[in-house]
């Protein structure tokens, strides 16, 4: 089942000046920092900055929390959303994958073994 917003990634063109203007943004830097992602703990929440992908209004890619990511995209899917990028594991244990909604909507789904629910502000 969803349990609650994670994660938004937005994606960047050059991944240095993006994480230089969320640090400013945020007033903190980021707790992850790899050429991959950058990931900076907000409120609880996680914002994210990856280098590819297309920056822009359709840009940002929310993430909603699940225990069993494999289970809800089963669920998903079952309920008619289609598989845009399946399950990966993104490191740290920390599994991820999208699916469009029936109406072309992206949904991000997110298997977070260290989200803290008691810093969610």
């Amino acid at each position: 089942m969803i349990q609650g917003l994670r994660t938004v990634i937005y994606p960047v063109t050059k991944l240095a000046e993006g994480r230089a203007w969320y640090e400013q943004v945020l007033g903190h830097a980021p707790y992850f920092d790899e050429a991959f992602y950058v990931g900076f703990a907000v409120g609880g929440f996680e914002l994210g900055l990856i280098p590819d992908g297309q920056p822009g209004s359709a840009g940002a890619t929310a993430y909603w929390g699940t225990q069993d990511i494999d289970a809800e995209v089963a669920r998903l899917i079952a309920l008619g959303a289609e598989v845009d990028a399946p399950v990966a594991d993104v490191g740290g244990g920390i599994r991820v994958a999208t699916v469009r909604d029936p109406y072309g909507n992206l949904f991000g789904v997110i298997e977070n073994p260290h989200f803290d629910r008691a810093k969610v502000e």
